[in-house]
């Protein structure tokens, strides 16, 4: 993914389909002057569909495409003719897409499995027409259903990463290094400060044809839950790591504090991220003899550590190994796939421009009916109280 094809969150409005409206057709043949009513049903509207597609990895084709509309149901005709449906939207999105209104800021629903699809909005329900509601005491009724009204929202769409292990750290801890060193992926590197602009995906092979996915995001600062530097935007994408790797640097000043900053800033955007399991990698010890390793083990955090270096591969096997160790940890190869509670979303910093045009309903239908003057568009009835 190049810097500027990597898109993980769009704003768009949608609309579904109305229904198409009942017909008040009556019979007239040659010889069958009063057939009575034969009106067709209206068509349903077509539906707006979240689905997930495993072969997109960012939101960039619907970074353009601000308006998904859906489209109306025809109206139905006589001889019992119903209109035809119309045509559902398909918004195809990344696995890990989360949904959110745009203007409540309210948690609408996520895709994680290939193939999985979700209505965002229903298509309006076509009108009956006047065959359904002849009775014995009404046998020409000249009135049909109008069809269900279209439903329309703005909708923000959140990608959120799908990885096994999610890797954390300062800038230039070397997690891209890291990256590079255990999977094919080829992440910028360079020795300045947030390198890294957009999240990282790899594959990391592991003995007997496994493999687990690894992601790298962009270093976390202190306040990054605040705002401050690239943390903020980013850290969405570790909620559904199963596994956090953190990274502190073996010539940092204090391992455990660095650490501890980390930490604390994931607990203030997301306190769910505490229950995850945790390893501590301390990175470019290379630099370091068996003395000082020894002695830095005595002050480090009660997790997991383990001190590699990408540059020599020292403990690199040894960590591919303790990762695999800690997915399995229960016994069972745990999936990307975490269940997470998504929060709602700030409505103040997804709001639209007031001045955004909404596309106009092209496809009005002109209520009147050649067969009935008397038709009413906005009559409504309950199908329990229909017989006939």
């Amino acid at each position: 993914m190049s810097d500027t094809n990597f898109v993980d969150y769009v704003k768009i409005y949608c609309r579904s389909g109305k229904g198409g409206r009942g017909s008040t057709h009556f019979r007239r043949e040659k010889y069958i002057p009063k057939g009575g009513p034969d009106g067709g049903d209206g068509g349903d509207g077509g539906s707006v569909i979240l689905r997930a597609n495993r072969n997109y990895w960012t939101l960039l084709h619907l970074k353009f495409q601000r308006h998904i509309l859906a489209g109306h149901g025809e109206s139905g005709s006589g001889r019992l003719s119903s209109g035809k449906k119309g045509e559902s939207k398909i918004i195809d999105v990344p696995c890990g897409t989360v949904a959110y209104d745009a203007e409540t800021g309210e948690y609408l629903c996520d895709v994680t499995e290939d193939g999985q699809e979700v209505i965002l909005l229903k298509g309006g329900k076509g009108g009956r027409g006047n065959n359904h509601f002849k009775t014995s005491t009404n046998q020409a009724p000249r009135y049909a259903q109008p069809g269900e009204p279209y439903q329309e929202r703005r909708i923000v769409l959140e990608l959120k990463v799908l990885a096994d292990v999610g890797l954390v750290g300062f800038p230039n801890a070397g997690k891209s290094t890291l990256l590079s060193v255990m999977t094919a992926a080829k992440p910028k590197i360079a020795n300045y400060a947030f390198t890294t602009l957009e999240p990282n995906l790899g594959i990391v092979s592991y003995r007997d044809f496994r493999s687990f996915v690894m992601a790298d995001i962009p270093g976390i600062i202190e306040g990054a839950s605040e705002g401050k530097g690239l943390g903020l935007r980013f850290l969405r994408h570790i909620e559904r790591n199963s596994l956090l790797l953190f990274m502190v640097p073996a010539d940092a000043d204090d391992i455990h504090e660095e650490y501890r900053i980390l930490l604390n800033e994931l607990a203030q955007y997301n306190p769910e991220l505490l229950d995850k399991q945790r390893i501590l990698a301390i990175s470019k010890s290379d630099m370091l003899d068996e003395e000082l390793i020894e002695e830095i083990s005595k002050d480090l955090p009660d997790i997991p550590h383990l001190f590699i270096s990408s540059i020599t591969g020292m403990n690199i096997q040894k960590l591919k190994d303790l990762l695999w160790k800690e997915l399995n940890k229960d016994g069972e190869y745990k999936k990307s796939v975490d269940t997470i509670v998504h929060r709602n979303l700030d409505v103040k910093s997804v709001e639209f421009d007031e001045d955004e045009e909404l596309p106009e309903d092209e496809n009005e239908e002109d209520w009147d009916d050649e067969d009935d003057d008397d038709f009413d568009p906005e009559f409504q009835y309950d199908v329990d109280d229909v017989k006939g």
